[in-house]
């Protein structure tokens, strides 16, 4: 029991932190998206790139579903997407895109905090949505067929109507991030403290190996993967902060759940509105596989060349 109360007594100072931390990001980008929107921008920039998304094998409206997800989250993407009549083929490689790069300002930050390159993980996540959208294009089977789409937008919603919504989705995210982080950060402690997650990186060690991960990272890994990054983070936060794992550890991790991560609620959400479930979690797992083996490689060249 002393074991259990020293944990929580712990676990509860750094889980407040990262709760305050996650709290103003989300806030902050939460309500400038909702102006974005309001003032029709994203529809605007989602105009811009419908002519791209058309070599996709995707019409005009899916950049409307993009920009949004890649902006906020996963779930206004879903949104616009169940009004598209998107076919099985089309409606795979636009999930494929928003899964390689959504909610990019907050996760962004919480992977930049946790020792990667914020201006390469944005790079490195658009050009991965774009690159497997333009493969999947060409090797999935079937022909792009262009549904009836029935978007409607929000010209008729009031602003007061859009910021009651928007204070409403925000309470729930953040009460939901609040039993999480705190939940995580503490079964992070307790693991820790019976030798637990030594056993979890031990039995992940193949699939650490595979993916060119160090081993010392699969306990963050499984986090990532289940619960993502936003969630995920206070997890990832603490681990480097109490030197669990390196920056160049964390920063290969990075690189890898920049691509794949959520891989369980989000991938059976895109499955329920039309996805194909293997094609999702396989092309994204290969990007990731490219991305890490690529660092690896380009970080043995820099130190080469320091010597």
């Amino acid at each position: 029991m002393n074991r259990i109360v020293t944990c929580v007594r712990s676990a509860t100072p750094s889980a407040l932190k990262t709760i305050w931390w996650l709290t103003k990001i989300m806030v902050g980008v939460s309500f400038g998206i909702m102006l974005l929107q309001y003032f029709g921008v994203i529809e605007w920039i989602s105009e811009l790139l419908t002519p791209v998304f058309s070599s996709f094998g995707l019409p005009g409206e899916a950049a409307l579903a993009y920009v949004s997800g890649y902006f906020v989250n996963c779930y206004t993407a879903m949104a616009v997407m169940t009004s598209l009549h998107l076919d099985m083929r089309a409606a795979t490689i636009l999930a494929v895109m928003v899964l390689c790069s959504h909610n990019m300002i907050v996760e962004t930050t919480v992977q930049a905090k946790t020792g990667s390159s914020a201006v390469r993980i944005v790079v490195v996540r658009t050009l991965s949505a774009f690159l497997l959208a333009f493969v999947l294009n060409q090797i999935m089977p079937g022909e792009f067929v262009i549904g009836e789409s029935q978007h409607v937008t929000a010209d008729n919603v009031t602003f007061v109507e859009m910021l009651k919504n928007w204070a409403w989705r925000t309470a729930k995210t953040i009460g939901l991030m609040i039993v999480l982080v705190y939940a995580l950060t503490l079964l992070q402690r307790i693991l820790n403290e019976y030798g637990v997650i030594e056993h979890i990186a031990n039995f992940l060690k193949p699939v650490m190996l595979f993916f060119g991960l160090p081993p010392r990272t699969a306990f963050l890994w499984l986090v990532a993967n289940t619960l993502g990054l936003a969630y995920g983070a206070a997890v990832m936060i603490d681990e480097t902060e109490h030197g669990t794992t390196t920056k160049e550890e964390n920063d290969l991790l990075n690189h890898h759940i920049c691509v794949s991560h959520s891989n369980l609620e989000d991938l059976l959400l895109f499955t329920a509105i039309g996805g194909n479930f293997l094609w999702m979690l396989l092309s994204r797992w290969v990007m990731s596989l490219l991305l890490v083996w690529e660092r690896k490689i380009e970080i043995i060249f820099s130190k080469k060349r320091n010597q």
